[in-house]
């Protein structure tokens, strides 16, 4: 398996990603004999059958994972100083997954007419979905049509810019209102639970249109409606939304979180109304992921 790197936005450094659970990765979604048999017989029943998701979600929650955390956080040097409660307080590795951050760890980019990630993650960026090249793989498009499952709404975006945010296990698994809005109700599409990764989306690109995902309108002054998508991944079977309707929620305001496991967050934009900043769009036109922090600056309101 080909190893994947990303480009560390702070540094500007190429970097090459510690793959969590890379062994099981690679039986999967990899070019051995051996991974041909799992991917035909054993793949479709992880994915497409929740229970394994759920029961793998349960033990993650159970007391004894607690034991799990602290080699956890040595191994991938996750930065504890930023965490709100201290780490001898979570009771499971769950709650260590679904950890708060201490406000000040995320500043948030200021300003109306500016935009900001809603999440810790490997970010790709379109400026324009329908002239991008940047999803085609094996000869096939990602689908808007297959995505939102409304064919008006998928035109209606198709010219439009899209943000695509992958989290890693090993990140924060929070995420936050883009802008200033109002959101609407989450609509829940069920679906299989295949792995977001890069080597599982190279064998596959379909899978980002097809998991299980929830779709939020955001009506918003600046940025007109966007689509707030959250995408389900395998052994992430609970996308829990925490915002709650008919109220103004300021920008970095929390929307919702994740359950363990890999993750993704699709964003679209209406056509024309975002710039996305130079050094996101330059990472994702060579293509590669450009890891970034939740709170930093997304990009600058057209209207």
């Amino acid at each position: 398996m080909k190893d994947i790197y990303y480009i560390e936005r702070m540094t500007k450094n190429k970097t090459k990603e510690k793959v969590y659970g890379r062994f099981f990765l690679e039986a999967l979604y990899g070019n051995y004999f051996f991974s041909k048999f799992c991917s035909k017989w054993f793949l479709p029943l992880l994915a497409k059958i929740p229970f394994f998701s759920y029961l793998y979600a349960a033990i993650q929650k159970s007391r004894f994972s607690r034991f799990k955390i602290k080699p956890f956080i040595n191994s991938y040097e996750i930065e504890t100083s930023d965490f709100l409660h201290p780490v001898d307080s979570f009771l499971s590795f769950n709650d260590f997954f679904i950890r708060k951050l201490k406000p000040s760890a995320r500043p948030l980019a200021e300003g109306n007419e500016i935009a900001i990630l809603p999440a810790d993650g490997r970010y790709l960026f379109f400026q324009n979905i329908e002239k991008s090249d940047g999803f085609i793989v094996k000869g096939y498009k990602f689908s808007l049509e297959t995505l939102l499952r409304d064919k008006e709404l998928a035109q209606k975006y198709h010219s439009g810019s899209m943000v695509i945010a992958r989290l890693c296990p090993v990140d924060y698994h929070r995420f936050h209102f883009p802008c200033d809005g109002y959101p609407g109700k989450a609509e829940l599409i069920n679906g299989p639970l295949y792995s977001v990764n890069p080597i599982a989306l190279k064998q596959n690109i379909h899978i980002l249109s097809e998991n299980k995902r929830m779709i939020t309108p955001l009506e918003t002054q600046h940025f007109g409606k966007l689509l707030f998508i959250e995408v389900g991944a395998t052994y992430v079977g609970s996308i829990h939304q925490t915002y709650s309707l008919d109220r103004l929620y300021k920008k970095g305001e929390e929307k919702g979180f994740f359950s363990f496991g890999g993750s993704c967050i699709i964003l679209l934009f209406e056509p024309n109304h975002i710039q996305f900043d130079s050094d996101l769009l330059e990472a994702s036109q060579k293509k590669i992921e450009i890891q970034a922090f939740y709170g930093q600056s997304m990009g600058k309101s057209l209207l």
